[in-house]
């Protein structure tokens, strides 16, 4: 890559910072809405990737699952990724495609695969490929794994409707390494990588506000429910992530070394 490239880098990884530690979605979408224009990709998905049960023998994925996910634009006017979680209802049945695979190539390292490059061409003729990537216009697409730790990965997905050049691969990889904070806070807002159990959809909204100087009161007047419950999803909160207090809290968010 070029100077010119680098310092695009730079200005995003400055952009990110400075998003509040309660605006992790919109952090995100930005960084994908970015990545894209710069790649020529028309969409772009994050997953949280967590291991469970172990590495067994008998499961060809070895234990991984998709805990969370979100993309930048919904696909063919259906609502919440229910077309990517259409693609991961799969997954988690088992029902394995050669794509599934390519993940677990070098799992546990940081990486990029893509589907042009190393799927056979009779792939591209697959039902599965034409129901899930050509019908909705995807003709090539590619993946950045970043590992935060031996049982939790973040990856980025890039749907492009020509083949990824290799300059355009080697940018979103670079662009996706430098900010293992931000990796390590995508993860958190999930309750996937510090939380004894993911969070859930109403947590996730707690957390939000809870990482704003939001009180209590405020919280629950936000997402309309009794100050009582509001206190009862403070404390889920707490106890999942092993931590007594707010303090606590923005702490696991504010420790960038991960």
């Amino acid at each position: 890559m070029n100077t010119a490239a680098y310092e695009e880098i730079h200005r995003l990884w400055d952009e990110l910072s400075d998003f509040e530690a309660g605006q992790t979605a919109q952090a995100v979408a930005h960084l994908m809405a970015f990545l894209c224009d710069q790649s020529g990709a028309w969409n772009a998905t994050w997953a949280g990737a967590i291991r469970v049960g172990g590495n067994s023998d008998d499961d060809p994925l070895k234990g991984w699952r998709v805990a969370a996910m979100n993309s930048l634009h919904p696909v063919a006017q259906r609502h919440d990724d229910e077309h990517f979680k259409e693609i991961l209802r799969l997954w988690d049945q088992r029902r394995i495609d050669p794509s599934f695979l390519l993940p677990l190539r070098s799992v546990g390292t940081f990486r990029s695969y893509s589907f042009r490059r190393e799927l056979p061409q009779e792939w591209f003729e697959s039902p599965f490929y034409k129901a899930y990537y050509g019908s909705v216009g995807t003709y090539d697409a590619v993946f950045v794994a970043f590992p935060l730790n031996e049982d939790a990965e973040s990856h980025f997905g890039f749907y492009s409707r020509k083949t990824f050049a290799d300059e355009e691969i080697a940018r979103l990889a670079s662009a996706l390494r430098g900010i293992k904070w931000f990796h390590r806070r995508l993860l958190l807002s999930h309750g996937l990588l510090t939380a004894s159990s993911p969070l859930t959809p109403t947590e996730r909204k707690v957390l939000r506000l809870l990482l704003t100087d939001a009180p209590e009161k405020h919280i629950a007047l936000q997402l309309d429910m009794a100050e009582s419950t509001a206190h009862q999803h403070v404390v889920s909160i707490y106890r999942k992530f092993g931590v007594r207090s707010r303090a606590g809290l923005m702490g696991l968010w504010l420790n960038r070394g991960g």
